[in-house]
């Protein structure tokens, strides 16, 4: 159980890395490492493996939303059955189950603004348990999955003393 922790904390922070560099890393055998990330996948521990792209380094213009959707939840299914129709959708990156003022936290990334405002009042409102919905556009993103995309600001103005 221990290399299996071990080989989720490597690959979290980079899924690139190669089974001899775990080996190495991990001190284990390169056959054990494989069998075990297969087991974890075929488990459904890993669920997938994701590039992190800082849009601004690109000429494809994308908009990302952040919004807050209260529902309610369903006999017998509480807010699972409602989640997966949200998750269905193509636009759809993430939806969370959070506490607080809002029950779901769905991510979503479209071509525009107006893209954006029509997923949200045709198909997301639309859904028989949505109550209520509040929209967040992410303006820039600084980090993202553990990476840092923005440039660390750094101050040019020229001191002035007296």
């Amino acid at each position: 159980m221990k290399l299996r922790q071990e080989i989720l904390k490597v690959l979290e922070k980079n899924a690139r890395t190669e089974w001899k560099e775990l080996a190495v890393l991990l001190d284990a055998p390169e056959e054990d490492i494989r069998n075990e990330v297969s087991a974890m996948e075929e488990e459904g521990v890993i669920c997938g493996y994701h590039t992190i792209i800082n849009r601004e380094g690109t000429e494809e213009e994308k908009v990302s939303a952040l919004i807050e959707v209260r529902v309610t939840p369903q006999r017998g299914m509480g807010f699972d059955s409602i989640a997966e129709r949200i998750y269905k959708f193509p636009e759809v990156d993430s939806v969370y189950l959070m506490s607080g003022a809002y029950d779901l936290m769905v991510i979503l990334t479209c071509k525009n603004m107006q893209e954006v405002a029509n997923f949200v009042s045709m198909k997301l409102s639309t859904l028989e348990s949505v109550l209520s919905t509040a929209t967040h556009f992410i303006m820039k993103r600084y980090k993202d999955h553990g990476s840092v995309l923005a440039k660390r600001y750094e101050d040019t103005r020229e001191l002035i003393t007296p």
